[in-house]
């Protein structure tokens, strides 16, 4: 879940090397912490927090399909 999630953002950003996920498992829920550049922090949340939303349901759809719970946190 670690690496879609960081194609997925890396596809957004304009500063892909500044992407990083530190991913936590604890029992079945998988929380994912998301850092990117201080200037692609507007372009991921979104407006309203639209791509956010839309990233943090692709992630829930993921975790699904390994029997999981998923977390993504934006830092």
């Amino acid at each position: 879940m670690k690496q879609m999630l960081l194609d997925l953002v890396r596809g957004l950003v304009e500063h892909p090397e500044e992407v990083s996920v530190e991913e936590r498992v604890s029992g079945d829920t998988v929380v994912l912490e998301l850092r990117v550049a201080k200037k692609d922090v507007g372009r991921v949340i979104g407006r309203e927090g639209r791509i956010a939303r839309s990233i943090r349901t692709v992630m829930r759809a993921q975790a699904v399909r390994e029997n999981k719970r998923v977390i993504v946190d934006i830092l």
